[in-house]
This record gives structure tokens, sequence and C-alpha cells, in this order.
């Protein structure tokens, strides 16, 4: 039984789903399909039962993850034992993180992070922040960069940034006016809103903010990239509450932003497991100078 088997199996078992799993260990579908065969005939018996849907464990196929989980672990460890007597930071680092962060920049500081440590194998994964923080307690994820008010339970977070959301709207909306006079909540109760899908930490925030200011939104449109929000503003009437730094982006220019009177406080912070110790090299992303700080979750 080859250890690359059972990471392919754990891979699938976490996404249900084939074609996802080799899309996050960059392989071929056909491959990762293959290997899980090998191991099913090495075991003796089906790890998965295919539906419509995707894949789901058999009874066997639960047994076997948790044992492989373990034993994945296990071959971590001992991979940094000999790193750390070698005085090096290796393995892999599987990172989440949101598309456009403001100036936390995940980007630039894992950048900044491979060339320090180019014996880490990086992977990194986009998506909300409600979905990331689920993916670090399952395991799934090392270390991510999220934001807004999400469940943070069972994690350590450490904030990296903080800025105001601001109302974004084209330059020809009626509310395209003087910028030092900020908008009030309740009077865009009748705007229609194009905005970030749920699991967004920055939809979570303004979600939470209509919501106490009484304000039922009307969201004709709801997407996971922020450029395109960017572009769908600018086309026609829909409005959207962003961060301020979103508001400064290149894909930005031409639009206006106004100051909301409610102040709505958009938050970047960089998360891990608390009950797990930190692997190597989660702890020199964690000792890094972009990273520095701690606060419990």
């Amino acid at each position: 039984m080859e250890l690359r088997h059972l990471e392919h199996f754990v891979a699938v078992a976490e996404e249900r789903n084939v074609t996802r799993a080799a899309a996050r260990l960059h392989l071929a579908q056909s491959g990762l399909s293959a290997s899980v065969r090998t191991l099913e005939r090495e075991l003796g018996a089906e790890l998965f039962v295919r539906t419509a849907r995707g894949v789901d464990l058999t009874d066997a196929g639960r047994a076997l993850l948790r044992e492989a989980r373990r034993t994945l672990d296990s071959a971590a460890a001992a991979r940094e034992a000999v790193a750390r007597v070698r005085d090096v930071v290796a393995g892999t680092l599987r990172v989440g993180t949101e598309q456009c962060m403001g100036a936390a920049d995940p980007f630039g500081t894992l950048m900044e992070f491979g060339a320090r440590h180019p014996s880490v194998d990086v992977h990194v994964e986009q998506a909300g922040s409600s979905l990331l923080l689920e993916r670090l307690r399952q395991g799934r994820l090392d270390v991510a960069f999220v934001a807004g008010p999400g469940d943070s339970s069972g994690l350590r977070l450490r904030e990296l940034a903080r800025e105001p959301m601001v109302l974004l709207c084209a330059s020809e909306h009626r509310l395209a006016g003087a910028r030092e006079e900020p908008v009030e909540p309740a009077g865009l109760a009748e705007e229609v809103f194009v905005d970030l899908r749920p699991h967004w930490g920055a939809r979570q925030v303004a979600d939470a903010a209509f919501d106490a200011a009484g304000v039922r939104r009307v969201i004709a449109m709801q997407l996971d990239d922020v450029h395109k929000l960017l572009e769908v503003v600018g086309r026609g009437p829909a409005v959207a509450v962003v961060p301020r730094s979103v508001a400064d982006k290149d894909q930005a220019r031409g639009l206006r932003w106004r100051a909301l009177t409610t102040p709505l406080v958009w938050e970047v912070s960089v998360a891990w497991p608390a009950h797990t110790r930190p692997s190597a090299a989660v702890r020199a992303l964690l000792e890094s100078p972009r990273v520095g700080g701690d606060r419990r979750g």
C-alpha cells in the first residue's frame, strides 16, 4: 500500500467527487480513478459507491478513512522530524483564501514564504470564508485567510487587517453623489444589489448590517468573483457593498463609492485548527513577517 494511494483516497473521500478531487490533486481524473481501483483491489473491498452526484463511502471506506488520515499524519510527522534535524522546513502546506483580501495580501505572503522555504509544497484553494472555516475543521486545510463573522469554533484566529465597507455604484447612478455624504442603509431598501454568495465574508458582514437596520435587500445577482461583480455594477443600475480596498481596484475605475452612516467593518484574519499541533510549515507561515501577533477565536 503506497502513501500516494491513501492520499488519493482521502481526497476523493473528502470531496465526494472524483472530478473535484482530481483538480485538487492536479491529477488527470482517469489516473485518480485508477489509483483508487488499485487500492480497492489491494484491500479486497469497495471503498466508494458511485452515485449520480458523485461518490459516497462504503462501510469499508469509512473505516479506512480514519486510518488513512492517521497514516498520512504520521508520515508527515516523520518527514518533519528529519527536516528539523537538517534545519529545513519541508512538507505540504494546504492554504485557503478568498479571492481579494485587501491589505492582508495572502498571495504576496505566500510568495515570500515560498522564497524562504522552497522545500514546502504550497497548495492554495479559493472559496468563501465560511467554506474555508469548515474545511479547516474537517482537516482538509492547514491554514486559511478568512474574513467576516464566520463560525470560528475549534479554530485559532489572528487578525491581519481591517477596513470599512462602502457602497459602490456606477457613475451615472443617482447615489453617485459627494463622497463626504454618507448613505443611510435604511434608505437603500428600494435599490437592487449585486453581491457575492452567502459564504463570502463581505456578504456576511453586509447581511448582518442590513438585517440590523431592518432592510430587506433585493439581490438580483450572486457571484463568486469580485472582478465580475465590479463589471456588473459598472454596466447597470445595481449597487454593491464592498470592502474599501475593492473600490480602489483597477477594475473599479470609473465607479463611485459612498461611505455608510452605519460603519461596516471587514476584518481579515489567518485561521488554523486550535486542537492539533501545527506542522512545521504552518508554524513557519505564522511566524513570517506579514502574519505576526495572536488572538484566540
